[in-house]
């Protein structure tokens, strides 16, 4: 997109840092496959309730998932930097981008992405599709956020033929095991708010599939939704939109629909994509009157590497001259459009830069920059 995400101004030393970046560290917690970023501060005392959710529409290893190449226009200049990010997201103690910190104190890049990468709330992966430690795993995550006042994004990534046998591959061996994975992932939960993410590209890149094989894909997804809504009153459940370089928009809200979003809390766009912030915003908003459900669905954007939009060549794979983008929050300012969140952990490889979901320091070096 447009915009990238704030600087965060670097003070004494590289050690002092990493300090820093450990508050709120729990020994022997649990720790999921893939995980977010760290917290640089302490957490704020009493937690600001939700955004307004006024809705007038305007005229519109694993690894997170790939993506189909599609071009943008170019976008020149250095993004302009926002404001801070969002106190109530949650910034899970333990990630990639935090070890490689830890290990490199003396490295020239260790400032810059200690202050823009790791010191940002991510979202927390979780797939390995095997049922039964999932829900401790869960459950590490989401009780350490309540303890701290704070919202965990989520990313169950677990449906079987994942990524259509892509970087991504993998999953649960069938539906029957991923329902009973969902169920074990919706008991850690817990009793706080939660926003989950529920299978990036699960729904926009099923045309890989048989027509039977989507439509029962789709009415696990809608079940999914269900459980875990039930297990969490206070979850925030978002269905997978694709992005707005990919589906058009009707196309993409008759399949949420098969999959049950309409009675979910929204859709979200742009996982691990470069899409423009404005465009996905326009994209999002003809989705979700396609989908014709209530006024209270909205959709949250991926902003972790859109700072200077699409690749003008279409790359998908840790395209060159890329930028973070808008800094996490849950208050846009945009109606319909619920959050800007960082569900792709910034610097984790898409396959090409390093191994697929890896943290890769010189991508990250690149993209904070």
């Amino acid at each position: 997109m447009v915009v990238a995400a704030s600087v965060v101004t670097v003070v004494g030393t590289v050690t002092g840092m990493i300090s820093a970046l450990d508050v709120g560290r729990e020994s022997g917690q649990a720790r999921p496959e893939v995980t977010s970023t760290p917290s640089l501060a302490p957490p704020p005392a009493v937690p600001s309730p939700w955004p307004s959710r006024t809705r007038t529409v305007p005229a519109p290893s694993p690894t997170p998932a790939q993506r189909p190449p599609t071009a943008s226009p170019t976008r020149t200049g250095r993004p302009h930097r926002t404001a801070t990010v969002s106190p109530r997201l949650y910034r899970h103690p333990d990630s990639q981008a935090l070890d490689w910190v830890r290990a490199h104190p003396d490295d020239p890049r260790t400032a810059l992405i200690a202050s823009r990468i790791a010191g940002r709330p991510s979202a927390v992966w979780f797939t390995d599709p095997g049922p039964d430690t999932v829900a401790a795993r869960v459950r590490a995550v989401t009780a350490g956020a309540a303890a701290q006042g704070r919202v965990p994004v989520l990313v169950p990534y677990a449906i079987p033929d994942r990524d259509c046998g892509g970087a991504s591959r993998g999953g649960a061996p069938d539906l029957a095991a991923y329902d009973a994975w969902i169920d074990a992932f919706a008991r850690g939960l817990g009793s706080g708010e939660v926003i989950v993410i529920l299978e990036p590209d699960s729904i926009a890149q099923s045309g890989c599939l048989t027509d039977a094989d989507r439509a029962a894909r789709l009415a696990s997804l809608a079940r999914a939704g269900q459980v875990l809504k039930a297990a969490d009153p206070r979850a925030r459940v978002y269905y997978d939109a694709g992005h707005s370089g990919w589906n058009p928009a009707v196309e993409q809200a008759a399949l949420l629909r098969r999959a049950g979003a309409a009675a979910s809390d929204g859709i979200f766009s742009n996982v691990s994509n470069f899409r423009t912030t404005a465009d996905e915003i326009a994209y999002d908003r003809q989705v979700l009157d396609a989908l014709d459900g209530p006024a209270s669905l909205g959709a949250v954007i991926d902003t972790s590497r859109n700072g200077n939009g699409a690749s003008p060549d279409g790359q998908w794979c840790d395209p060159a001259g890329r930028r973070i983008g808008r800094a996490p929050t849950l208050n846009t300012g945009e109606p319909r459009i619920d959050a800007y969140l960082w569900v792709k952990p910034p610097g984790e490889s898409d396959g090409c830069e390093g191994a697929a979901g890896t943290f890769t320091p010189s991508y990250a070096y690149d993209l904070a920059r």
